[in-house]
């Protein structure tokens, strides 16, 4: 069977031609660590876009296969099937030199990587792309981005979803149109490097149980133990180091297995070992405890104070925030209101008014799912999203600054939903320039956001030469007949501060929520993006709730770092299954090397409800000049509702002290 056709020819897209192996797979859970795969499918494309083979095969997992009601896969079904192992060779034959294609990619390798380990195989990948990531960033005129939502989009047939095989052919002809796009729009595709996995042997990792208690602080000399006290160990000791853990926690201690500001105390027979634990120790201050001493006090700890519950706190709400006091309107069908609560940062970290939080608090209230006409709100710039071209990083800021305060949303890439550009100077070079008259964008001066409305969208006088004027946008001329009912919702657009209420999980629905942070594709500079999960006293409960690239999963999955593209991750958040003690998640993002935020530009985060949902809310966030490290966005509770805040607040140092401020050590 082949998949392409004249309409579907993408033979002349060179800069995008690639043999392609298109993957889905059907999973028992969706933790790659601990679940196993039970169907899988590869289509494999060469450059021209012609299918060039084809495998699937049902397994058996030799485990529960999950949710049957999802993907229909029974025991029963499975119980003749190979396994993985038998298959894995064929199954690495098709991926052996090509890119590795699947919606929400990092789902499909994590899972392949997992099943090829157990096998004792490396997984023959070293690039992948996610279609998901790709259409986020072309930013069609669909509903959401889910696989069926995008092939009704595209004109792909979809027989049978969730079907591994059908799912990968519909897959195709989504790959085929997206890369059409992309190379009308000139984005580079978000390709993923997969760096072959050096252990071959699958060892998960089991949960760990969150300290039940408060950290009481520092340990006093002469002092009892206290339940909720951090305690690190280090160095050879009588008593084994797997039983001293096992008691200090039966105690109610939290074993940490790093030395921060935060810890109550340091468990050595050397102090002056000069190891890496202890020289943190003697720089923070952390008192030091040694073995005989801390047994005798393990056999009386102080009873300690119970973490809140997650419906305590106060101004605790059971739906959306309340509004009071003067409430104007702003872009996104949202309400801005006074709100004295500012995002903390960490106390080591103290604010500055350069990098303060504004108290602004966005909530979000019944509304129309489109935005009503910038006539009727009086924001000339309402449902329009405006890219800025060129200008110094402080020019730049100030100009999307103002396309928020006039009700618009501010663009940091060149996209679908993309209808107006200003050029400001220095942006003749910008190579999206070039493709605004073939798209019908208007391109306006810089003095056009001081009275934008003297242009409907489409046109304005100050288009630079080479715009259509008067020409539709890709928002208002989309390629394909579209009514305006079917036009998807805006997002609420959320200023620096902005904050919202995440709507309460639908019934049988997981609460999984996803930050994902976009910013201009950059050659000289890496960004990591990265997670803490926070108690009430803004700390982190243990070491392994410190979520980056290095550890890109806490113990339980309920926080995950997805590497989406070289200018785009994303923390995926499983709020339902957090533990009452974790009060936040705090996201932030650090640049490796020399250059700052004023040399990457802003920065844009979404918030999004489940993989491939329409976002909630969204925010265009621009440091200073100088900043290394940017704390991006962050969900936390309220009572019992969690909220979506937009942070944008950068510091001078690195990450390790941002760590470090939040409890957790990491080597510089």
């Amino acid at each position: 069977m082949t998949l392409s056709s004249p309409s579907r020819d993408v033979s002349g897209l060179r800069d995008y031609a690639f043999d392609w192996a298109l993957v889905d797979v059907e999973t028992s859970g969706v933790i790659a660590r601990r679940d196993r795969v039970l169907s899988v499918a590869v289509v494999t494309i060469g450059p021209d876009g012609k299918q060039t083979g084809e495998f699937s095969t049902l397994l058996n997992p030799g485990c529960d296969p999950g949710p049957v009601h999802v993907h229909g896969l029974t025991a029963e079904r499975l119980l003749g099937a190979p396994t993985f192992e038998q298959v894995a060779g064929r199954i690495g034959a098709l991926l052996q030199d090509r890119v590795l294609v699947a919606h929400n990619a990092q789902f499909d390798y994590d899972f392949l990587a997992h099943e090829f380990a157990r096998a004792r195989l490396y997984l023959p990948v070293s690039q992948r792309l996610c279609t998901l990531a790709l259409n986020r960033q072309v930013d069609p005129p669909a509903a959401d981005m889910k696989l069926g939502t995008l092939a009704a989009h595209y004109g792909v047939p979809q027989t049978r979803a969730h079907d591994a095989l059908d799912d990968t052919r519909v897959l195709a002809g989504i790959l085929r149109a997206t890369l059409r796009e992309a190379a009308r729009l000139d984005l580079p595709l978000p390709l993923v490097a997969c760096p072959p996995r050096q252990d071959v042997q699958f060892a998960p990792q089991p949960p760990r149980t969150p300290c039940a208690y408060r950290n009481p602080g520092r340990a006093e000399a002469g002092g009892p133990l206290v339940q909720g006290m951090k305690i690190a160990i280090t160095g050879e000791t009588a008593t084994s180091r797997a039983e001293l853990v096992a008691r200090s926690v039966a105690a109610g201690l939290n074993v940490m297995s790093s030395v921060s500001r935060h810890t109550s105390a340091l468990v050595t027979n050397e102090a002056g070992s000069g190891s890496a634990k202890a020289r943190r120790a003697a720089a923070e201050g952390v008192p030091v405890i040694d073995e005989h001493t801390f047994l005798r006090l393990l056999s009386d700890v102080r009873a300690g104070t119970p973490h809140r519950g997650a419906a305590e706190g106060a101004g605790a709400s059971g739906g959306v925030a309340s509004v009071s006091g003067g409430a104007a309107a702003v872009p996104g069908n949202a309400v801005v209101a006074p709100a004295p609560t500012a995002a903390p940062a960490p106390a080591a970290f103290p604010s500055t008014p350069e990098t303060a939080v504004p108290a602004t608090q966005v909530a979000a209230v019944p509304v129309p799912r489109r935005p009503a006409p910038a006539a009727t709100t009086g924001r000339p710039l309402a449902g329009r999203r405006v890219l800025i071209l060129g200008g110094t990083h402080p020019a730049a800021a100030a100009a999307r600054t103002r396309v928020v305060e006039l009700g618009g949303s501010a663009a940091i890439n060149l996209s679908r939903t993309v209808t107006d550009a200003v050029l400001l100077p220095g942006g003749e070079a910008d190579r999206r320039l070039r493709r605004m008259p073939e798209l019908g964008l208007p391109v306006h001066d810089e003095h056009w956001l001081n009275a934008p409305g003297a242009a409907a969208p489409g046109a304005g006088p100050g288009d630079a030469p080479g715009a259509a004027a008067g020409a539709a946008s890709p928002a208002t001329a989309p390629s394909s007949p579209e009514r305006e009912a079917d036009r998807p919702p805006s997002p609420l657009v959320l200023p620096r501060g902005g904050v919202v209420d995440l709507p309460a999980p639908q019934r049988d629905a997981a609460p999984l929520w996803h930050i994902t942070a976009a910013w201009e594709p950059q050659e000289a500079a890496d960004i990591d993006v990265v997670a803490f999960v926070l108690d009430e006293d803004e700390q982190v409960t243990f070491d392994e709730d410190f979520v980056f690239y290095g550890a890109p999963e806490n113990p339980a999955g309920t926080v995950r770092l997805l590497t989406d593209g070289p200018a785009e991750q994303t923390i995926a958040v499983d709020l339902g299954s957090l533990p009452p003690a974790s009060r936040r998640v705090a996201v932030a993002a650090a640049i490796d090397g020399e250059a700052t935020f004023g040399d990457v530009g802003a920065v844009q985060v979404t918030a999004v409800p489940g993989t491939g949902a329409a976002p909630l809310a969204r925010a265009t966030l621009d440091a200073a000049t100088t900043e290394r490290t940017l704390l991006l966005a962050e969900f936390y509770r309220r009572g019992p509702v969690w909220r979506f805040r937009a942070v944008g607040q950068g510091y001078d140092d690195g990450l390790a002290n941002l760590a470090r401020g939040y409890g957790v050590d990491i080597a510089d």
